[in-house]
């Protein structure tokens, strides 16, 4: 049975509870992060920590837990669940108090989730199929920097993409591409230029985009940190996602159309592997 940390204590999935008056579940008011495992090592842990203190930051949510506590719970889940590959989530919320829309930080103790999923990253059978995306429309509130759980509409999103026979969903406002569900957009320019959305708060800093560019940038591959439209991807060598879980995933349709040959990039697969042997340098 999976082992869950909450609140101080690591108990069986079953009897993991919060109150039905945590903030988390009445108002969305919680943020969180997903790390993932490999051969029981955490990847690109600090980011995530430093990414999960600025959500925080960025809602007045109290931190209580400094950096070496929040990799020690880390590393336990995953030896108390004797997890070898797969990935962790870690949800805070401001904590509880009587259903009111304003709040009182000093009256409440923030509420901390942590749990496992096990399953494998390395070895993704859809690297070599490639995934599929539609576009929606972006009508997500205006602060897509911050990893809240608010994610209702990026799974309705999901659930459209799955309706209409895809993988997944890239917003869309102006006509511009902005990130999927929960990932970051990239495409190849046919001139072997690799494009992603600058940050703002439009979009979320992913971590695996972060790593992504710096290693880029130091084999010498062109980059640019700009908006793309539709169009631009539609007519784009390769296109791909990053995300903590996918690591790098080809695109091979978009709105049912094949982006270059509408296979799995060569560009796209050399920039997973490129990422994966980098960060398995430094999990810890």
């Amino acid at each position: 049975m999976r082992i869950v940390y909450v609140n101080g204590e690591f108990v069986p999935e079953a009897d993991a509870k919060i109150s039905v008056f945590d903030r988390g579940f009445l108002f969305a008011d919680a943020v969180y992060e997903g790390v993932a495992v490999i051969a029981g090592k955490l990847v690109d842990f600090k980011a995530h920590m430093d990414r999960l203190a600025r959500s925080c930051g960025e809602l007045d949510i109290p931190l209580n837990f400094d950096y070496e506590q929040l990799l020690d719970l880390n590393r336990q889940i995953v030896a108390r669940n004797e997890m070898d590959e797969g990935f962790i989530y870690l949800q805070m919320t401001r904590g509880s108090a009587d259903r009111d829309f304003a709040f009182d930080n000093t009256k409440m103790q923030q509420s901390l989730v942590i749990f496992t999923q096990s399953k494998p990253l390395l070895q993704n059978p859809k690297v070599d199929i490639g995934i599929t995306v539609v576009s929606v429309d972006d009508l997500r509130w205006g602060r897509c920097d911050i990893k809240t759980v608010q994610l209702l509409y990026p799974s309705l999103a999901k659930m459209e993409a799955v309706k209409q026979g895809a993988d997944d969903a890239w917003f869309v406002k102006d006509g511009m591409v902005m990130e999927g569900t929960s990932n970051n957009a990239f495409i190849v320019t046919k001139d072997d230029v690799i494009v992603t959305r600058q940050l703002s708060n439009e979009i979320l800093p992913g971590i695996t985009r972060s790593a992504l560019l710096k290693y880029t940038n130091e084999t010498g591959l062109r980059l640019e940190e700009r908006g793309f439209t539709l169009e631009e991807a539609y007519e784009a060598k390769e296109a791909f996602i990053t995300s903590s879980s996918l690591f790098v995933m080809p695109v091979t349709h978009i709105n049912k159309k094949p982006i270059g040959d509408g296979k799995s990039g060569d560009i796209s697969k050399r920039l997973r592997k490129l990422y994966i042997e980098e960060s398995l340098k430094t999990v810890i």
